[in-house]
């Protein structure tokens, strides 16, 4: 008993080290954002290196859950003779819920290893710890461009998502299936609102790409100075990102849409 307490009371101290440690390095971060606009190709690399190279997937993967909500949704839709609903049906899956969540997770796969990595590897290589001896912050100048550009690209990335799925969906139900062309854009434009649904979209998006990209860089920045250890925080990256994704969208779905 005493030594279940004893790893309880161990397993907390540490859990609040942690929350307490990822506070300080957000409000670091978060203070180097004036000095980082003064350069911004700091972030404009970074979006090119988190976003661009994020494009394929994050398009390939819209485009073809657009053609499963298509073919799923019709299949639906025809047991009530509401075919022509599908286009609303596709964009409000997407806008509201399908894109960033899903852009959320591929993006967590993608660049948020791939900072996990690179963080980690610097560190593993002490150039991290160099930075340090020259009187460097490497949170400022390493970290916090990686952060904002995370956050600026996510969006885009789930826009870009919700774009290619519809584009599917069009496929699908109006090329192939032969769900009328006029019905589907026009009830899709009835039924999609710009700020209740596509904006809480955004806001959504916003959130996860707030939430993945500290959890990468923070996962790097804390990883174990090995092979093994920038393998375990790679990891943890990825399972903690999901997760945390979604809880964030059980949250905030409760409260955009009660």
């Amino acid at each position: 008993m005493s030594n279940f307490v004893s790893n309880l009371g161990y397993k907390t101290r540490k859990l609040i080290d942690n929350i307490g440690y990822a506070t300080r390095i957000f409000a670091t971060m978060f203070k180097a954002l004036p000095q980082i606009l003064k350069r911004p190709r700091l972030i404009t690399d970074q979006i090119f290196f988190i976003g661009n190279k994020s494009l394929l997937i994050i398009c390939v993967s819209g485009l073809f859950v657009g053609f499963v909500l298509g073919l799923q949704g019709y299949y639906i839709l025809i047991r009530y003779g509401s075919e022509q609903a599908l286009g609303v049906m596709v964009a409000l899956s997407l806008t509201r819920e399908l894109g960033p969540v899903v852009t959320a997770l591929l993006y967590a796969g993608r660049a948020g290893t791939s900072l996990t990595a690179e963080i980690g590897l610097m560190k593993a290589g002490e150039q991290l710890a160099a930075m340090d001896m020259m009187a460097v912050n490497p949170v400022d100048r390493i970290l916090a461009p990686r952060f904002w550009a995370g956050i600026i690209s996510m969006p885009l990335l789930a826009t870009l998502f919700s774009a290619a799925g519809v584009i599917g969906g069009y496929i699908v139900g109006v090329v192939l299936i032969g769900v009328d062309d006029g019905a589907f854009w026009s009830q899709m434009q009835q039924g999609v609102d710009i700020w209740n649904d596509i904006g809480n979209g955004v806001i959504k998006s916003l959130v996860f790409g707030f939430a993945v990209t500290f959890m990468a860089l923070f996962q790097g920045y804390e990883a174990r100075p090995t092979p093994e250890g920038v393998s375990s925080a790679t990891t943890r990256t990825v399972v903690y990102s999901s997760l945390l994704v979604l809880w964030l969208d059980f949250i905030m779905t409760a409260l955009m849409f009660n």
